[in-house]
C-alpha cells in the first residue's frame, strides 16, 4: 500500500482506508473536492482527508497533491483492492 505524508504532522498514512480506521481527527474531512478548503488546510500544514465511494471518486482525490488519504465507506472494502496504476494510466 503506498504512503503519503499527513499534513505537517510528520506521520505517513496509507492514501486509502477504510473509514474509521485511521485516526482523522487533526485534519480536515471533506465529502467533496472543496479546492479553496484543501488549499487553506494544505497551506497551513492540515491534513486533509476525503471520503470517496467509487474508484472515480478515489483516483479525483488522489489526483490532488493536498490530500493525504482518500476514506473509503466500511461497506466497501473492495475499494481498497484498486489497482490504482490501472486506474489512472490504463
Amino acid at each position: 500500500m503506498r504512503e503519503r505524508w499527513f499534513g505537517a504532522t510528520g506521520r505517513r498514512v496509507p492514501e486509502l482506508a477504510v473509514e474509521g480506521e485511521l485516526d482523522v481527527t487533526e485534519a480536515v474531512v471533506l465529502d467533496t473536492l472543496d479546492l479553496e478548503r484543501m488549499r487553506e488546510a494544505f497551506d497551513a500544514g492540515t491534513p486533509v482527508v476525503v471520503r470517496a465511494t467509487s474508484a472515480e471518486e478515489i483516483k479525483a482525490a488522489l489526483a490532488r497533491p493536498e490530500v493525504a488519504c482518500a476514506l473509503v465507506p466500511p461497506d466497501r472494502p473492495d475499494l481498497l483492492a484498486l489497482d490504482l496504476t490501472e486506474l489512472t494510466y490504463g
